[in-house]
Protein backbone atom coordinates (compact mmCIF):
# COMPACT_ATOMS: atom_id res chain seq x y z
CA UNK A 1 0.00 0.00 0.00
CA UNK A 2 1.30 3.59 -0.87
CA UNK A 3 1.90 5.40 2.24
CA UNK A 4 0.77 9.07 2.01
CA UNK A 5 2.57 10.38 4.78
CA UNK A 6 3.72 13.19 2.89
CA UNK A 7 2.18 16.78 2.26
CA UNK A 8 0.83 16.99 -1.20
CA UNK A 9 0.99 20.10 -3.11
CA UNK A 10 -1.28 20.54 -6.05
CA UNK A 11 1.02 22.03 -8.04
CA UNK A 12 3.72 20.91 -10.92
CA UNK A 13 7.14 20.13 -9.45
CA UNK A 14 8.63 23.50 -9.65
CA UNK A 15 6.80 24.32 -6.63
CA UNK A 16 8.54 25.00 -3.33
CA UNK A 17 8.53 21.74 -1.50
CA UNK A 18 6.85 21.81 1.73
CA UNK A 19 8.54 20.85 4.99
CA UNK A 20 8.77 17.62 6.30
CA UNK A 21 6.12 16.41 8.80
CA UNK A 22 7.69 16.36 12.13
CA UNK A 23 7.94 13.28 14.38
CA UNK A 24 4.88 11.42 15.35
CA UNK A 25 4.62 12.16 19.36
CA UNK A 26 2.50 13.68 22.13
CA UNK A 27 2.45 16.81 20.64
CA UNK A 28 0.97 15.43 17.23
CA UNK A 29 -1.57 13.94 18.94
CA UNK A 30 -2.96 16.47 20.68
CA UNK A 31 -3.64 18.14 17.68
CA UNK A 32 -5.08 15.26 16.27
CA UNK A 33 -7.50 14.81 18.68
CA UNK A 34 -8.31 19.46 18.79
CA UNK A 35 -9.42 19.02 15.01
CA UNK A 36 -11.12 15.76 15.59
CA UNK A 37 -12.72 17.87 18.36
CA UNK A 38 -14.08 20.52 16.00
CA UNK A 39 -15.16 18.57 13.33
CA UNK A 40 -17.63 16.59 16.01
CA UNK A 41 -18.89 19.57 17.10
CA UNK A 42 -19.36 20.77 13.86
CA UNK A 43 -21.44 17.87 13.03
CA UNK A 44 -23.35 18.25 16.41
CA UNK A 45 -23.93 21.52 15.55
CA UNK A 46 -26.13 20.72 12.64
CA UNK A 47 -27.76 17.63 14.37
CA UNK A 48 -28.77 19.19 17.50
CA UNK A 49 -30.09 22.09 15.75
CA UNK A 50 -31.94 19.99 13.28
CA UNK A 51 -33.51 18.01 16.05
CA UNK A 52 -34.51 21.18 18.47
CA UNK A 53 -35.46 23.55 15.42
CA UNK A 54 -39.43 23.11 16.88
CA UNK A 55 -38.44 24.47 19.93
CA UNK A 56 -36.18 26.70 18.57
CA UNK A 57 -38.70 28.11 16.02
CA UNK A 58 -41.32 28.71 18.86
CA UNK A 59 -38.81 30.50 20.92
CA UNK A 60 -37.58 32.78 18.30
CA UNK A 61 -41.24 32.90 16.80
CA UNK A 62 -40.20 31.50 13.28
CA UNK A 63 -42.57 29.86 11.09
CA UNK A 64 -42.05 26.42 9.75
CA UNK A 65 -41.00 27.13 6.22
CA UNK A 66 -38.71 29.47 7.34
CA UNK A 67 -37.16 27.06 9.66
CA UNK A 68 -35.96 24.73 6.49
CA UNK A 69 -34.36 27.58 4.95
CA UNK A 70 -31.68 27.79 8.43
CA UNK A 71 -31.10 24.12 7.91
CA UNK A 72 -31.37 24.11 3.90
CA UNK A 73 -28.72 27.24 3.98
CA UNK A 74 -26.36 25.73 6.11
CA UNK A 75 -26.05 22.44 4.64
CA UNK A 76 -25.83 24.13 1.53
CA UNK A 77 -22.20 26.13 2.67
CA UNK A 78 -21.17 23.45 4.82
CA UNK A 79 -21.16 21.02 1.76
CA UNK A 80 -19.53 23.64 -0.58
CA UNK A 81 -16.86 24.76 2.17
CA UNK A 82 -15.82 20.60 1.79
CA UNK A 83 -14.90 21.06 -1.98
CA UNK A 84 -12.90 24.10 -1.49
CA UNK A 85 -11.06 23.33 1.89
CA UNK A 86 -8.52 21.45 1.02
CA UNK A 87 -7.07 24.00 -1.19
CA UNK A 88 -6.65 26.72 1.34
CA UNK A 89 -5.47 24.75 3.81
CA UNK A 90 -1.92 23.73 1.34
CA UNK A 91 -2.32 27.97 0.75
CA UNK A 92 -2.90 29.64 4.11
CA UNK A 93 -1.33 26.64 5.89
CA UNK A 94 -3.15 23.89 7.75
CA UNK A 95 -2.77 24.92 11.13
CA UNK A 96 -3.46 28.72 10.02
CA UNK A 97 -7.13 27.75 7.89
CA UNK A 98 -8.02 25.49 10.89
CA UNK A 99 -7.52 27.97 13.85
CA UNK A 100 -9.62 30.42 11.92
CA UNK A 101 -12.29 27.95 10.81
CA UNK A 102 -12.84 26.92 14.48
CA UNK A 103 -12.82 31.11 15.51
CA UNK A 104 -14.96 31.66 12.72
CA UNK A 105 -17.73 29.03 13.42
CA UNK A 106 -17.31 29.68 17.46
CA UNK A 107 -18.26 33.46 16.98
CA UNK A 108 -21.22 32.51 14.89
CA UNK A 109 -22.36 30.41 17.42
CA UNK A 110 -22.49 32.51 20.09
CA UNK A 111 -24.11 35.43 18.28
CA UNK A 112 -26.96 33.39 16.62
CA UNK A 113 -29.18 33.36 19.65
CA UNK A 114 -29.12 37.42 19.76
CA UNK A 115 -29.83 37.69 15.80
CA UNK A 116 -32.67 40.75 16.15
CA UNK A 117 -34.45 39.78 12.89
CA UNK A 118 -34.77 36.50 10.59
CA UNK A 119 -32.83 37.20 8.15
CA UNK A 120 -30.03 38.10 10.15
CA UNK A 121 -30.25 34.36 11.96
CA UNK A 122 -30.42 33.28 8.25
CA UNK A 123 -27.18 34.84 7.26
CA UNK A 124 -25.24 34.04 10.36
CA UNK A 125 -26.45 30.07 9.79
CA UNK A 126 -25.28 30.78 6.11
CA UNK A 127 -21.97 31.69 7.53
CA UNK A 128 -21.46 29.19 10.24
CA UNK A 129 -22.31 26.13 7.75
CA UNK A 130 -19.05 27.77 5.53
CA UNK A 131 -16.87 27.58 8.51
CA UNK A 132 -17.97 24.19 9.97
CA UNK A 133 -18.00 22.48 6.48
CA UNK A 134 -14.10 23.05 6.06
CA UNK A 135 -13.46 21.29 9.09
CA UNK A 136 -13.49 17.88 7.85
CA UNK A 137 -11.31 17.36 5.66
CA UNK A 138 -8.86 18.92 7.73
CA UNK A 139 -9.40 15.91 9.79
CA UNK A 140 -8.41 13.17 7.13
CA UNK A 141 -5.81 15.43 6.19
CA UNK A 142 -3.71 15.67 9.59
CA UNK A 143 -4.51 11.61 9.53
CA UNK A 144 -3.07 10.95 6.64
CA UNK A 145 -0.18 13.57 6.46
CA UNK A 146 1.05 13.23 10.15
CA UNK A 147 0.58 9.93 11.59
CA UNK A 148 2.91 6.96 10.88
CA UNK A 149 1.84 3.95 8.77
CA UNK A 150 1.25 1.25 11.79
CA UNK A 151 -1.38 3.71 13.13
CA UNK A 152 -2.66 5.44 10.43
CA UNK A 153 -5.96 3.70 10.12
CA UNK A 154 -6.35 4.60 14.08
CA UNK A 155 -6.50 8.25 12.90
CA UNK A 156 -8.66 7.11 10.16
CA UNK A 157 -11.03 5.52 13.00
CA UNK A 158 -11.13 9.12 14.14
CA UNK A 159 -12.34 10.29 10.90
CA UNK A 160 -15.20 7.66 10.80
CA UNK A 161 -16.95 8.95 14.15
CA UNK A 162 -17.72 11.40 12.53
CA UNK A 163 -20.19 9.13 10.50
CA UNK A 164 -20.99 7.13 13.29
CA UNK A 165 -19.95 8.33 16.71
CA UNK A 166 -21.21 11.93 15.57
CA UNK A 167 -24.80 12.04 14.44
CA UNK A 168 -26.01 9.48 17.21
CA UNK A 169 -25.49 12.38 19.92
CA UNK A 170 -27.80 14.89 18.39
CA UNK A 171 -30.84 13.49 19.50
CA UNK A 172 -30.05 13.39 23.42
CA UNK A 173 -27.89 16.48 23.01
CA UNK A 174 -31.22 18.17 21.57
CA UNK A 175 -33.30 16.58 24.47
CA UNK A 176 -31.05 17.80 27.04
CA UNK A 177 -30.72 21.34 26.22
CA UNK A 178 -34.52 21.68 25.34
CA UNK A 179 -36.15 20.09 28.80
CA UNK A 180 -33.57 20.86 31.46
CA UNK A 181 -31.47 23.98 30.45
CA UNK A 182 -32.21 26.55 27.31
CA UNK A 183 -32.75 26.39 23.82
CA UNK A 184 -29.76 28.99 23.52
CA UNK A 185 -27.62 26.24 24.35
CA UNK A 186 -28.72 24.02 21.22
CA UNK A 187 -26.16 27.33 19.55
CA UNK A 188 -23.93 27.46 22.72
CA UNK A 189 -22.98 23.89 22.77
CA UNK A 190 -20.21 24.61 20.57
CA UNK A 191 -18.24 26.97 22.34
CA UNK A 192 -16.59 25.03 25.38
CA UNK A 193 -15.45 22.61 23.25
CA UNK A 194 -14.54 24.73 20.25
CA UNK A 195 -11.99 26.98 22.21
CA UNK A 196 -10.41 23.37 23.55
CA UNK A 197 -10.08 22.69 20.04
CA UNK A 198 -8.17 25.72 19.05
CA UNK A 199 -5.74 25.34 22.21
CA UNK A 200 -5.43 21.46 21.19
CA UNK A 201 -4.71 22.22 17.25
CA UNK A 202 -2.49 25.93 18.15
CA UNK A 203 -0.33 23.54 20.16
CA UNK A 204 -0.54 20.38 18.34
CA UNK A 205 -0.12 21.41 14.65
CA UNK A 206 2.91 22.50 13.26
CA UNK A 207 3.24 25.86 11.37
CA UNK A 208 3.37 25.54 7.50
CA UNK A 209 4.68 28.78 5.79
CA UNK A 210 2.27 30.46 3.28
CA UNK A 211 1.97 29.81 0.07
CA UNK A 212 0.12 32.52 -1.66
CA UNK A 213 1.89 32.16 -4.91
CA UNK A 214 -0.63 29.49 -5.32
CA UNK A 215 -3.20 32.15 -6.06
CA UNK A 216 -1.33 32.34 -9.62
CA UNK A 217 -2.95 29.00 -10.83
CA UNK A 218 -6.16 29.63 -8.51
CA UNK A 219 -9.04 28.16 -10.49
CA UNK A 220 -11.16 30.78 -10.44
CA UNK A 221 -13.63 29.53 -12.96
CA UNK A 222 -13.71 26.26 -11.31
CA UNK A 223 -15.00 28.19 -7.70
CA UNK A 224 -17.47 30.53 -9.73
CA UNK A 225 -19.04 27.06 -11.18
CA UNK A 226 -18.31 24.53 -8.28
CA UNK A 227 -19.55 26.71 -5.50
CA UNK A 228 -22.91 27.54 -6.57
CA UNK A 229 -23.44 24.53 -8.32
CA UNK A 230 -23.35 22.71 -5.07
CA UNK A 231 -25.08 24.81 -3.41
CA UNK A 232 -28.12 25.13 -5.71
CA UNK A 233 -28.51 21.29 -5.51
CA UNK A 234 -28.42 21.11 -1.74
CA UNK A 235 -31.07 23.33 -1.25
CA UNK A 236 -33.13 21.94 -4.13
CA UNK A 237 -32.82 18.36 -2.57
CA UNK A 238 -33.46 19.58 0.83
CA UNK A 239 -36.51 22.17 -0.12
CA UNK A 240 -37.52 19.59 -2.78
CA UNK A 241 -40.05 17.23 -1.04
CA UNK A 242 -41.72 20.61 1.40
CA UNK A 243 -42.52 22.40 -2.43
CA UNK A 244 -43.58 19.00 -4.47
CA UNK A 245 -40.50 18.76 -6.19
CA UNK A 246 -40.88 19.54 -9.99
CA UNK A 247 -44.58 21.17 -9.39
CA UNK A 248 -42.24 23.99 -7.88
CA UNK A 249 -40.63 26.90 -10.42
CA UNK A 250 -38.01 27.55 -7.45
CA UNK A 251 -36.61 23.31 -7.36
CA UNK A 252 -36.55 22.94 -10.61
CA UNK A 253 -34.83 26.28 -11.15
CA UNK A 254 -32.46 25.34 -8.31
CA UNK A 255 -32.36 21.49 -9.47
CA UNK A 256 -31.50 21.99 -13.53
CA UNK A 257 -29.36 25.00 -12.63
CA UNK A 258 -27.63 23.34 -10.51
CA UNK A 259 -27.28 20.42 -12.52
CA UNK A 260 -25.65 22.44 -15.68
CA UNK A 261 -23.26 24.83 -13.34
CA UNK A 262 -22.00 21.30 -12.09
CA UNK A 263 -21.42 19.87 -15.65
CA UNK A 264 -19.84 22.75 -16.40
CA UNK A 265 -17.66 22.94 -13.81
CA UNK A 266 -17.30 19.42 -14.06
CA UNK A 267 -15.86 19.79 -17.62
CA UNK A 268 -13.56 22.68 -16.25
CA UNK A 269 -12.08 20.47 -14.06
CA UNK A 270 -10.71 17.97 -16.49
CA UNK A 271 -8.74 20.29 -18.13
CA UNK A 272 -7.43 22.60 -15.22
CA UNK A 273 -4.20 21.86 -14.66
CA UNK A 274 -4.31 22.32 -10.84
CA UNK A 275 -8.35 21.68 -10.52
CA UNK A 276 -9.91 21.12 -7.51
CA UNK A 277 -11.13 17.81 -8.05
CA UNK A 278 -9.13 15.40 -10.06
CA UNK A 279 -11.83 13.52 -12.18
CA UNK A 280 -9.02 11.04 -13.45
CA UNK A 281 -8.51 10.10 -10.21
CA UNK A 282 -12.14 8.02 -10.28
CA UNK A 283 -10.51 5.88 -12.93
CA UNK A 284 -9.30 4.11 -9.70
CA UNK A 285 -11.13 1.46 -8.99
CA UNK A 286 -11.08 1.19 -5.25
CA UNK A 287 -11.30 4.98 -5.03
CA UNK A 288 -14.33 4.67 -7.13
CA UNK A 289 -16.11 1.65 -5.13
CA UNK A 290 -15.48 3.43 -1.91
CA UNK A 291 -17.26 6.62 -2.98
CA UNK A 292 -19.93 4.68 -4.63
CA UNK A 293 -20.70 2.69 -1.33
CA UNK A 294 -19.93 5.06 0.82
CA UNK A 295 -23.33 7.14 -0.33
CA UNK A 296 -25.18 4.02 0.23
CA UNK A 297 -23.67 3.26 4.13
CA UNK A 298 -24.25 7.03 4.88
CA UNK A 299 -28.23 6.87 3.94
CA UNK A 300 -28.45 3.36 5.83
CA UNK A 301 -26.95 4.76 8.60
CA UNK A 302 -29.28 8.67 8.74
CA UNK A 303 -31.91 6.01 8.13
CA UNK A 304 -31.31 4.02 11.84
CA UNK A 305 -31.47 7.38 13.64
CA UNK A 306 -34.30 8.96 11.79
CA UNK A 307 -37.04 5.96 11.67
CA UNK A 308 -37.10 5.03 15.48
CA UNK A 309 -36.78 8.63 16.36
CA UNK A 310 -40.03 9.65 13.91
CA UNK A 311 -42.12 6.16 14.85
CA UNK A 312 -41.59 6.76 18.37
CA UNK A 313 -42.42 10.61 18.42
CA UNK A 314 -45.68 10.09 16.37
CA UNK A 315 -46.84 7.03 17.33
CA UNK A 316 -45.75 6.81 21.09
CA UNK A 317 -45.36 10.63 21.14
CA UNK A 318 -41.87 10.63 22.77
CA UNK A 319 -39.53 13.72 22.89
CA UNK A 320 -36.12 13.60 21.81
CA UNK A 321 -34.81 13.36 25.50
CA UNK A 322 -36.83 9.96 25.59
CA UNK A 323 -35.69 8.57 21.86
CA UNK A 324 -32.45 9.67 23.58
CA UNK A 325 -31.37 6.17 24.80
CA UNK A 326 -31.84 4.19 21.75
CA UNK A 327 -29.23 6.41 20.17
CA UNK A 328 -26.79 6.74 23.31
CA UNK A 329 -26.93 2.94 22.96
CA UNK A 330 -25.77 2.82 19.62
CA UNK A 331 -23.46 5.78 19.65
CA UNK A 332 -21.60 5.93 22.62
CA UNK A 333 -19.64 2.26 22.18
CA UNK A 334 -18.44 3.37 18.90
CA UNK A 335 -15.68 4.98 21.06
CA UNK A 336 -14.51 1.42 21.68
CA UNK A 337 -15.93 -0.36 18.77
CA UNK A 338 -13.84 1.93 15.89
CA UNK A 339 -10.33 1.10 17.76
CA UNK A 340 -11.19 -2.54 17.98
CA UNK A 341 -12.26 -2.38 13.72
CA UNK A 342 -9.14 -0.27 12.73
CA UNK A 343 -6.69 -2.76 14.74
CA UNK A 344 -8.90 -5.31 13.09
CA UNK A 345 -8.00 -4.24 9.77
CA UNK A 346 -4.80 -3.39 10.50
CA UNK A 347 -3.83 -7.11 10.25
CA UNK A 348 -2.26 -8.26 7.00
CA UNK A 349 -4.33 -11.46 7.07
CA UNK A 350 -7.73 -9.81 7.54
CA UNK A 351 -9.06 -8.79 4.08
CA UNK A 352 -11.02 -5.48 4.66
CA UNK A 353 -13.58 -6.63 2.12
CA UNK A 354 -14.95 -9.03 4.66
CA UNK A 355 -15.17 -6.49 6.90
CA UNK A 356 -16.60 -4.39 5.17
CA UNK A 357 -19.13 -7.09 3.90
CA UNK A 358 -19.84 -8.37 7.80
CA UNK A 359 -20.40 -4.57 8.79
CA UNK A 360 -23.21 -4.28 5.94
CA UNK A 361 -24.71 -7.51 6.62
CA UNK A 362 -25.94 -6.87 10.17
CA UNK A 363 -26.99 -3.08 8.99
CA UNK A 364 -29.06 -5.13 6.60
CA UNK A 365 -29.88 -8.04 9.35
CA UNK A 366 -31.30 -4.53 11.67
CA UNK A 367 -33.60 -2.80 8.88
CA UNK A 368 -34.70 -6.67 8.40
CA UNK A 369 -35.25 -6.56 12.44
CA UNK A 370 -36.93 -3.12 11.99
CA UNK A 371 -39.26 -4.07 9.91
CA UNK A 372 -41.24 -6.50 11.88
CA UNK A 373 -42.40 -3.24 13.65
CA UNK A 374 -45.83 -2.40 15.22
CA UNK A 375 -48.15 -0.08 17.05
CA UNK A 376 -46.99 -1.76 20.36
CA UNK A 377 -43.02 -1.07 19.49
CA UNK A 378 -41.49 1.15 22.28
CA UNK A 379 -38.04 2.25 23.40
CA UNK A 380 -37.13 -0.88 24.69
CA UNK A 381 -37.84 -2.67 21.54
CA UNK A 382 -35.23 -1.15 19.55
CA UNK A 383 -32.66 -2.19 21.58
CA UNK A 384 -31.46 -5.58 20.37
CA UNK A 385 -31.88 -3.47 16.33
CA UNK A 386 -29.04 -0.88 17.59
CA UNK A 387 -26.86 -3.60 19.21
CA UNK A 388 -26.58 -5.04 15.71
CA UNK A 389 -25.11 -1.23 14.68
CA UNK A 390 -22.86 -1.12 16.99
CA UNK A 391 -19.91 -3.02 15.02
CA UNK A 392 -21.85 -2.76 11.60
CA UNK A 393 -21.60 0.91 12.01
CA UNK A 394 -17.99 0.84 11.96
CA UNK A 395 -17.30 -2.21 9.93
CA UNK A 396 -18.83 -0.68 7.25
CA UNK A 397 -17.39 2.56 7.03
CA UNK A 398 -13.74 2.09 7.95
CA UNK A 399 -12.66 -0.20 5.81
CA UNK A 400 -13.84 2.11 2.98
CA UNK A 401 -11.63 4.72 4.34
CA UNK A 402 -8.91 2.03 3.88
CA UNK A 403 -9.67 1.00 0.25
CA UNK A 404 -9.77 4.44 -0.81
CA UNK A 405 -6.68 6.43 0.74
CA UNK A 406 -4.70 3.33 0.52
CA UNK A 407 -5.20 3.11 -3.44
CA UNK A 408 -3.46 6.34 -4.15
CA UNK A 409 -0.10 8.44 -4.13
CA UNK A 410 1.01 10.81 -1.60
CA UNK A 411 0.29 13.46 -4.89
CA UNK A 412 -2.93 12.78 -4.83
CA UNK A 413 -3.76 13.20 -1.25
CA UNK A 414 -5.75 16.65 -0.90
CA UNK A 415 -7.76 15.36 -4.00
CA UNK A 416 -8.65 12.32 -2.15
CA UNK A 417 -9.72 14.47 0.93
CA UNK A 418 -11.80 16.77 -1.65
CA UNK A 419 -13.30 13.45 -3.46
CA UNK A 420 -14.20 11.97 -0.15
CA UNK A 421 -15.95 14.58 2.05
CA UNK A 422 -18.20 16.28 -0.99
CA UNK A 423 -19.25 12.98 -1.61
CA UNK A 424 -19.71 12.53 2.32
CA UNK A 425 -21.38 15.66 2.73
CA UNK A 426 -23.75 15.42 -0.27
CA UNK A 427 -24.89 11.72 0.51
CA UNK A 428 -25.98 12.85 3.69
CA UNK A 429 -28.68 15.77 1.76
CA UNK A 430 -29.61 13.04 -0.51
CA UNK A 431 -30.02 10.69 2.52
CA UNK A 432 -32.45 13.37 3.76
CA UNK A 433 -34.30 14.10 0.63
CA UNK A 434 -34.83 10.15 -0.29
CA UNK A 435 -36.29 9.87 3.34
CA UNK A 436 -38.59 12.54 3.29
CA UNK A 437 -39.75 11.25 -0.35
CA UNK A 438 -39.82 8.16 0.72
CA UNK A 439 -42.06 8.84 3.79
CA UNK A 440 -44.44 11.04 2.31
CA UNK A 441 -45.77 8.96 -0.96
CA UNK A 442 -45.73 5.58 1.41
CA UNK A 443 -47.76 7.77 3.90
CA UNK A 444 -50.01 8.88 1.80
CA UNK A 445 -50.32 5.11 0.20
CA UNK A 446 -51.07 3.70 3.33
CA UNK A 447 -53.47 6.29 4.32
CA UNK A 448 -55.10 6.15 1.40
CA UNK A 449 -55.28 2.27 1.18
CA UNK A 450 -56.71 2.02 5.46
CA UNK A 451 -59.36 4.53 4.33
CA UNK A 452 -60.12 2.56 1.61
CA UNK A 453 -60.56 -0.91 3.49
CA UNK A 454 -62.55 0.67 6.14
CA UNK A 455 -65.12 1.50 4.04
CA UNK A 456 -68.30 1.69 5.26
CA UNK A 457 -67.75 -0.55 8.71
CA UNK A 458 -69.16 0.48 11.80
CA UNK A 459 -65.72 1.32 12.84
CA UNK A 460 -66.24 4.63 11.07
CA UNK A 461 -69.28 5.83 13.58
CA UNK A 462 -67.46 5.99 16.66
CA UNK A 463 -64.90 8.84 17.81
CA UNK A 464 -63.70 10.36 14.06
CA UNK A 465 -61.10 11.57 15.88
CA UNK A 466 -59.60 8.72 17.71
CA UNK A 467 -60.06 7.57 13.97
CA UNK A 468 -58.02 9.33 12.36
CA UNK A 469 -55.16 9.05 15.04
CA UNK A 470 -55.01 5.51 15.09
CA UNK A 471 -55.34 5.46 11.17
CA UNK A 472 -52.51 7.72 10.52
CA UNK A 473 -50.28 5.86 13.47
CA UNK A 474 -50.86 2.68 11.68
CA UNK A 475 -49.61 4.18 8.73
CA UNK A 476 -46.83 5.43 9.98
CA UNK A 477 -46.31 2.25 11.38
CA UNK A 478 -46.42 0.84 7.35
CA UNK A 479 -44.13 3.52 6.12
CA UNK A 480 -41.73 2.71 8.81
CA UNK A 481 -41.26 -0.68 8.06
CA UNK A 482 -41.35 -0.06 4.35
CA UNK A 483 -38.12 2.67 5.16
CA UNK A 484 -36.53 -0.41 6.65
CA UNK A 485 -37.18 -2.54 4.01
CA UNK A 486 -35.48 -0.61 1.72
CA UNK A 487 -32.43 0.19 3.72
CA UNK A 488 -32.34 -3.31 3.85
CA UNK A 489 -32.49 -3.64 0.03
CA UNK A 490 -29.66 -1.00 -0.26
CA UNK A 491 -27.53 -2.64 2.35
CA UNK A 492 -27.36 -5.88 0.49
CA UNK A 493 -27.13 -4.55 -2.94
CA UNK A 494 -23.81 -2.82 -1.55
CA UNK A 495 -22.61 -6.46 -0.65
CA UNK A 496 -22.95 -7.48 -4.01
CA UNK A 497 -20.63 -4.87 -5.45
CA UNK A 498 -17.71 -5.80 -3.29
CA UNK A 499 -17.77 -9.29 -5.37
CA UNK A 500 -17.11 -7.14 -8.69
CA UNK A 501 -15.38 -3.21 -7.98
CA UNK A 502 -12.83 -3.70 -5.46
CA UNK A 503 -9.32 -5.41 -5.01
CA UNK A 504 -7.26 -6.34 -1.83
CA UNK A 505 -5.64 -3.34 -0.12
CA UNK A 506 -3.14 -4.51 2.50
CA UNK A 507 -2.41 -1.77 5.53
CA UNK A 508 0.16 0.79 5.27
CA UNK A 509 2.43 -1.59 7.77
CA UNK A 510 1.32 -4.45 9.29
CA UNK A 511 1.72 -4.81 13.22
CA UNK A 512 4.34 -7.16 14.89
Amino acid sequence: MTSLAVPAPLEAASTPKVAAPPTFGPRIIIGLVGVLLAVLVSGLNEMVTKVALADIRGAMAIGYDEGTWLVACYAATSVAAMAFAPWCSVTFSLRRFTLCAIGLFTLLGLLTPFAPTYESLLVLRTVQGLAGGALPPMLMTVALRFLPANVKLYGLAGYALTATFGPGLGTPLAGLWTEYVSWHWTFWQIIVPSLLAMAAVAYGLPQDPLRLERFKQFNWRGLLLGFPAICMLVIGILQGNRLDWFESSLICWLLGGGLLLLVLFLCNEWSQPVPFFKLQMLGIRNLSFALMTLAGVLVVLLAVIIIPSSYLAQVQGYRPIQTAPIMLLMAAPQLIALPLVAALCNLRWVDCRWVLGIGLSMLALSCIGGSHLTSVWIRDDFYVLQLLQIFGQPMSVLPLLMLSTGSISPLEGPYASAWFNTVKGLSAVLATGLLETLTTVRLHFHSTMLVDSLGNSPLVSGDSADLARRLHQQAVVLTSSDLYLCMAGIALALILLIFWLPTRMYPPRAPT
